[in-house]
């Protein structure tokens, strides 16, 4: 668990010019799903020749672009695929946008494609990536050549939506002076969420705080007043996913048997949303390809080099 919490904390995280929301300021929007925003991502490329369609990836709630950058640079020496890593719009440098939820990530994806002229792609998501990539499968099937899951299921999340408000609760009302040094900022933002959630959570919200270098304005990278208002959201995400048709294209689900993420007794359902679908378990708990990189590069470029 030590391991694991170095490796986070050891992830570079560029701050970029990006549309953020400074502590204690709040913006009003509208409950429609807007227009689909252009995402910030690194691309990947290795020496193979890329005769296959790329794979793009979204990253978890908390999360960025930069949580793939390994994986990208290993597996682009074992497929013969362009890799994009990808930010989702409300996290990383991509923009703030007033609504967060599936459907609009989906779009956003969409656009993606359309303004680098790829037909289809190869998709893979983490934990709220996996859902929004599980809801593009569906919903544009003709777009997706084949779909990695990783550590999510369609049908329930562990975490309640009353405990995810108080982690966002303590991220919204955090009031840092612009006075304060980076490390003093740090030491208090940790110490009121650790009030709110577990150790090693905070470990990696805590990559999300920012200090802007000309003002002192301290920020979050994740724009966690949408992200805590669209939380209700997230539990409709079954309800919403039911009204597509199965995706039919080849799936695999990577999960850890030490996440709550993905229950086992699950998988007779998920399957008939996906029925071509197959699961890996690793010794792993929901960080999967932090905690077993190479077990987790070994299966996901095996079937990305499948042509089934």
């Amino acid at each position: 668990m030590q391991r694991l919490t170095k490796s986070l904390r050891s992830l570079p995280f560029p701050a970029g010019k990006i549309l953020r929301t400074p502590l204690g300021v709040r913006r009003e929007y509208s409950s429609e799903t807007p227009e689909p925003v252009e995402l910030s991502f690194d691309s990947y490329t290795g020496e193979n020749p890329e005769t296959r369609p790329p794979l793009l990836t979204y990253h978890g709630l908390f999360g960025s672009k930069q949580n793939w950058r390994g994986i990208s640079k290993a597996l682009v020496r074992k497929v013969s695929r362009k890799v994009y890593a990808i930010d989702v719009r409300n996290h990383g440098e991509s923009p703030h946008s007033s609504v967060h939820n599936s459907k609009a990530m989906s779009e956003d994806l969409r656009l993606f494609m359309e303004q680098r002229s790829h037909p289809n792609a190869a998709c893979m998501g983490h934990s709220m990536g996996g859902r929004s990539m599980m809801y593009f499968a569906r919903k544009y099937p003709e777009l997706v050549e084949r779909l990695i899951v990783v550590d999510i299921s369609p049908i329930s999340v562990p975490r309640s939506t009353g405990e995810m408000t108080e982690i966002f609760d303590a991220m919204v009302s955090l009031d840092l002076s612009p006075s304060m040094s980076m490390s003093e900022g740090r030491k208090i933002a940790r110490e009121k969420l650790l009030k709110a959630t577990e150790d090693e959570t905070v470990d990696f919200i805590m990559l999300n705080l920012r200090k802007d270098p000309d003002s002192g304005a301290f920020s979050w990278a994740c724009n966690a007043l949408v992200l805590r208002d669209f939380l209700t959201r997230f539990d409709k995400y079954q309800s919403n996913l039911e009204e597509l048709p199965p995706y039919t294209g080849p799936t695999t689900f990577i999960c850890g048997s030490r996440s709550p993420y993905m229950r086992r007794e699950q998988w007779p359902q998920i399957q008939k949303m996906f029925p071509n679908s197959e699961i890996h378990w690793l010794e792993a708990g929901h960080l999967v390809h932090f905690e077993k990189p190479q077990e987790f590069l070994t299966i996901v470029s095996e079937f990305l080099n499948r042509t089934d």
